[in-house]
């Protein structure tokens, strides 16, 4: 397995491999996201976040999955118009992962075995769940869904600096 976020890549909403070499120097919160889910309303905060702090190398990057609950059931095209019409999105979403299991994206294996979660597990719990990444590329520190993306501007800040 790769040992840094930068030698990671992932294919866009639209289709497009992206590599994470694309967001070298900046501070990255990667989210994944479901459209139907109690947590969905976080797409707002998430995007406030990225308004305030992208030109201070700050991106957010969500990664729609449906692996809980059946939560995120629409193509990356509804996906996407969802995002954008209701929560006004304009951070970079990717095509939909699996988090977990043996098909789940090597990004998040990657990021799941450098930030375990509660009692030292790499398993993803629910939609949300938040890893943030310094410039460096390093994981610095995965939150839970109930964590609220306004509750990490402080230290978002400070990676900023």
């Amino acid at each position: 397995m790769s040992q840094s976020f930068y030698e990671q890549s992932a294919v866009d909403i639209q289709g497009n491999a992206v590599s994470m070499s694309d967001y070298k120097g900046k501070v990255v919160l990667v989210v994944n996201t479901a459209s139907e889910c109690g947590f969905t309303h976080q797409y707002k905060p998430l995007e406030h976040l990225y308004q305030l702090y992208k030109d201070q190398g700050f991106v957010v990057l969500g990664f729609p999955c449906n692996q809980f609950g059946g939560q995120e059931k629409g193509d990356e095209a509804t996906i996407s118009q969802f995002c954008e019409l209701n929560f006004g999105v304009s951070f970079p979403l990717f095509s939909k992962v699996d988090v977990n299991g043996t098909e789940a994206a090597p990004l998040y294996k990657f990021l799941k075995s450098s930030a375990k979660g509660l009692l030292g597990s790499e398993s993803i719990k629910w939609n949300f769940t938040k890893f943030l990444i310094n410039k460096d590329g390093k994981v610095l520190k995965r939150y839970s869904p109930t964590i609220k993306p306004e509750n990490l501007m402080t230290e978002i800040e400070t990676l900023l600096k």
